[in-house]
């Protein structure tokens, strides 16, 4: 039986703040918590026990969206994803969505058997997502518009049979042909339908979300904007109670100013991603994102198009500590609501906040220890630590 202690810290999840806070843990899961100095009642010889010594204990963080880190992105197979886990790990992120590009059909389903067998191999690794192919031409992003096609039932059934029950997001774009229909089926076999990459107004949203679409992927970026007289498929998601918004906040994707009004709108609805690339953890320079080359400046992601010049933003180099920090340093949110955007509420949009996003009994022992300038200073996952 492994054992773990963390005692001596300031704990902060959607429940509140709590000093001197104390949790133990055995085999994966927090068995008790507390205060003070009834940790040693736990900390028998074969466990593993640390100071917190004040500073920030927050849950595990949970990423809806990502695509790699460390030179590394999780369309290139087993060894790939394994090595970009392994920065956003470090940074906190302790259960992953693994997100694939839009590609051919047949690359997709062999990415999506390896992600669930990674699945089996790994609990940290949570399933999928497939951010293509089913997206809009005119709002392809950092997609390869030849790889983009209708979501025709032949193609839903195959993408769902070869993730195995693994497949946990899939972004639609609600105006293509049979997209409607597809959220039938998606949503019938468990998986969460998202609306992005999308030229569809705020009435077609809106169907969406009745049908059964829960998220709204990358809110602001990769489709219509809000117009006074024309709200967008951000309003239509801002004002459904049953719609999580994803926000990628790094300061360049959304406005601070524009973050703010989003978490205004929509609290406790707001989760926060990283939609990261390759590039994430890694220098300045040329890199992939799919089959599409992307030239990394100051940081910042853009495709490298055939003249050489940059087009569109290619995904982000965030971590989800430092979305974190933005949350409370540039939005101004505090620190209880920005720890909620990273753990509770995309828990909860998984269908899985029952067992991740707060340091209470019976949740998994995910937690990450942070200073007072909100960096990383230790990560555990399933009781294990990581960094």
């Amino acid at each position: 039986m492994t054992v773990l202690v963390v005692h001596s810290a300031r704990k902060i999840d959607a429940t509140g703040e709590l000093d001197e806070f104390w949790f133990a843990a055995e085999n994966g899961t927090i068995t008790a918590t507390g205060t003070g100095d009834g940790w040693h009642a736990h900390a028998d010889a074969e466990a593993s026990v640390f100071d917190a010594h004040g500073q920030h204990l927050v849950p595990g963080f949970l990423d809806l969206h990502g695509h790699g880190a460390g030179g590394f992105a999780f369309d290139d197979g087993a060894y790939a994803i394994a090595k970009a886990l392994d920065v956003h790990r470090a940074h906190g992120t302790t259960r992953s969505i693994i997100s694939l590009v839009a590609n051919p059909l047949d690359e997709l389903c062999t990415s999506l058997s390896a992600i669930a067998d990674l699945a089996v191999e790994d609990e940290l690794i949570l399933g999928a997502h497939l951010e293509g192919p089913f997206l809009a031409a005119e709002r392809k992003g950092a997609h390869n518009p030849d790889f983009l096609i209708d979501p025709s039932p032949a193609a839903v059934e195959r993408l769902i049979a070869a993730a195995r029950g693994t497949l946990r997001q899939i972004t639609l774009a609600v105006e293509r042909e049979n997209a409607l229909e597809a959220i039938d089926v998606f949503v019938e076999a468990g998986v969460q339908v998202a609306v992005g990459h999308t030229e569809a107004g705020f009435d077609l949203t809106r169907a969406a979300f009745d049908r059964g679409a829960r998220l709204l992927t990358h809110a602001f970026n990769a489709m219509p904007g809000i117009g006074h007289r024309a709200p967008g498929p951000v309003v239509a998601a801002l004002e459904d109670p049953r719609v999580t918004v994803e926000l990628i906040l790094d300061g360049v994707h959304v406005a601070p100013s524009v973050a703010k009004l989003a978490f205004a709108a929509a609290p406790g609805r707001i989760a926060l991603i990283t939609d990261a690339m390759a590039a994430t953890g890694s220098p300045d320079g040329a890199y992939k994102i799919g089959s599409l080359d992307v030239a990394v400046v100051d940081g910042v992601a853009k495709l490298r198009e055939p003249d050489g010049s940059l087009g569109s933003i290619a995904g982000s180099t965030l971590t989800l500590d430092v979305a974190l920090r933005n949350a409370i340093e540039l939005v101004g949110l505090s620190p209880i609501d920005a720890v909620a955007a990273l753990t509770t509420v995309p828990a909860r949009a998984l269908g899985l906040e029952h067992r991740f996003g707060l340091l209470a009994p019976g949740f998994a022992a995910d937690a990450v220890l942070l200073d007072h300038a909100w960096s990383v200073r230790g990560v555990w996952a399933a009781g294990a630590k990581l960094a």
